[in-house]
């Protein structure tokens, strides 16, 4: 079964916030399509709605919307996710995946649609930083 981090952007405040969806809980993601809206109780958000925005594969391979499926294709694009062109007109073959999640994404972006009762900072899972080892050097960059 697949484990999966879904990130969760809140536009009011601009901060994103990663949890982990794992267990019973995947299988209300796999074959949902970008836009599709979710229940937060499936990430641990009682009373929250989110909406699909994209995710990527295990190596990477991004999402995009226009792609039927959860298939992996060489689409010729010219601009948009997957590929930021230099110069006005440049074309490129990218692999890129389909709409629809499927077990082989590791990734899933979403975003906050309608709020529940407690604040997502309170909802949210904590991560700590972790201190330097001792003796190891600062970086001067």
């Amino acid at each position: 079964m697949a484990d999966f981090k879904l990130v969760v952007s809140d536009p009011k405040t601009g901060k994103a916030y990663n949890m982990d969806v794992t267990g019973p809980k995947v299988n209300k993601f796999i074959g949902k399509p970008i836009g599709s809206e979710i229940d937060g109780d499936t990430a641990g958000l009682p009373g929250y709605t989110l909406v699909i925005t994209g995710g990527s594969d295990k190596t990477g391979i991004p999402m995009r919307g226009d792609i039927p499926g959860q298939v992996r294709r060489r689409v010729l694009v010219s601009g948009g996710i997957g590929y930021h062109p230099a110069n006005d007109g440049m074309r490129k073959r990218k692999l890129l995946r389909g709409d629809e999640i499927s077990a082989e994404m590791v990734q899933i972006n979403a975003k906050v649609t309608a709020y529940g009762e407690k604040t997502l900072d309170e909802l949210a899972p904590k991560k700590e930083k972790k201190d330097a080892a001792p003796g190891a050097r600062p970086s001067h960059r």
